[in-house]
């Protein structure tokens, strides 16, 4: 299913919120992302919620005081929220939408009124218990420059044109937007003539990611078919997919990805749903007319017109020394999401397709996302090309990969002419020294 455009994203739509009227908010009525949040002193009493400018609606009260009169009981664990069917979230957010509106009824303001708290007066946390996790490589801009770096007579594997390729990451490292990072320690064989020896990271990266969340599952020894992978997807976040490169070229033979890419991953906490982007679906990405097309269990006609997503991310890095000369972070570069080459439907029918059981919440990440341009690459390793092209900050420092007290600045947002600017607000987190 891919959701229609309706009157909740009507550009003109307006709340009695005022903070969502905003023309640079993230978060105006037009686009509703769920989290969930706790008062700041008692972080253990957590609740799920929609951000309206800079306002949360708690659904659990919501519901009892009558805001969804008509809608489905909303109070629920948000794993029991997102496992319903699409036709049950787009009725929620409707019932949401008429609660907000500037023309609202009054009882549905009064009560809705009682159900809102400021953000600064509370934590937000992980949207979901995230059980799994699993991150693609499917950006052919990123694979080529990566290859191009180590293969550079071969830079393409000769499977990337034929299957979406991913690692199982680690689910119990993923954290929150504001979470410190250690640098971490593994084995460096920087130099060739010698032995490997265990010390600090010295090529710390970032990846800049999009990240989606799976809605309803499927059973152990089922698939997905491509034309009903969007059903089980309820909502995209930002991913931070932090890298230790030098510890990843020594380890990532024969099998891959391993400590270099455990020790933390970065997620924004508020859960932009496919609905709120429905303005904003373009076609997947046209391939090359040498280029094989994808097999029968990944093509689609549906997904083929309107599988990718129009998202614009941007990564910023604040130094420590700019902060102290109140530096604004500077803009390392700016991607969007529809130069993948395969879209999340593929990704997720792919996962299913040897019969593996997706759960609700599980979280699935596109892997860097960087276009043909320089200014696009979305990681350090592609953005100094290795090392050898240094980023010049405007303060004169100099950044090959990431030092200790840098700060990384993720944003997402759409933009479309006729429609309501939405964003996923930020992913951030700062470099602490190794232990």
């Amino acid at each position: 299913m891919t959701y229609e455009i309706n009157e909740t994203h009507d550009p003109n739509l307006k709340s009695w919120v005022e903070s969502a009227n905003d023309p640079n908010t993230d978060f105006p009525i037009q686009n509703l992302p769920f989290c969930v949040y706790y008062p700041v002193k008692l972080p253990y009493v957590r609740h799920t919620g929609v951000r309206i400018g800079d306002q949360i609606l708690d659904l659990e009260l919501a519901n009892p005081r009558g805001v969804f009169p008509t809608q489905p009981h909303v109070e629920a664990e948000i794993e029991q929220i997102v496992d319903w069917t699409p036709k049950v979230h787009s009725t929620i957010r409707q019932g949401i939408v008429d609660a907000l509106r500037a023309d609202a009824a009054p009882e549905l303001r009064r009560a809705a009124k009682q159900c809102l708290f400021n953000v600064d007066d509370v934590g937000v946390t992980y949207p979901f218990a995230i059980g799994d996790y699993t991150d693609f490589y499917c950006s052919i801009y990123h694979a080529t420059n990566v290859g191009s770096m180590f293969r550079p007579e071969n830079p393409l594997l000769p499977n990337y044109k034929y299957v979406p390729i991913g690692y199982h990451g680690r689910a119990s490292s993923i954290v929150i937007s504001g979470t410190d990072i250690k640098r971490p320690h593994g084995q460096n064989r920087t130099d060739q003539e010698a032995p490997p020896v265990f010390i600090p990271s010295k090529s710390l990266d970032y990846e800049m990611e999009l990240g989606f969340f799976v809605g309803q599952g499927n059973e152990l020894g089922t698939s997905i078919p491509i034309g009903e992978a969007e059903n089980h997807i309820f909502g995209v976040c930002l991913v931070n997919d932090w890298s230790a490169r030098d510890i990843q070229a020594w380890e990532y033979q024969p099998l891959g990805p391993f400590l270099a890419k455990n020790f933390a991953t970065t997620i924004s906490p508020y859960v932009v749903t496919m609905e709120a982007l429905a303005p904003f679906r373009t076609p997947a990405f046209e391939r090359d007319v040498d280029d094989p097309q994808p097999l029968d269990y990944l093509s689609d006609e549906q997904n083929k017109k309107f599988g990718g997503l129009d998202i614009n991310l941007e990564v910023y890095i604040q130094t420590e020394k700019m902060r102290d000369e109140k530096i604004e972070p500077f803009l390392v570069s700016r991607s969007n999401t529809k130069d993948l080459y395969w879209t999340i439907g593929q990704m997720l029918t792919h996962h299913a397709s040897g019969g593996c059981n997706l759960q609700t919440g599980d979280l699935i990440a596109t892997g860097t996302v960087s276009g043909p341009e320089p200014s696009e690459r979305g990681c350090l390793l592609e953005r100094t090309w290795r090392g050898t092209e240094p980023l010049t900050l405007p303060n004169g420092e100099q950044r090959r990969f990431l030092e200790d007290g840098d700060e990384v600045i993720m944003k997402g947002f759409c933009e479309r002419e006729g429609f309501r600017r939405i964003g996923l607000g930020a992913c951030r987190g700062r470099i602490l020294p190794a232990e």
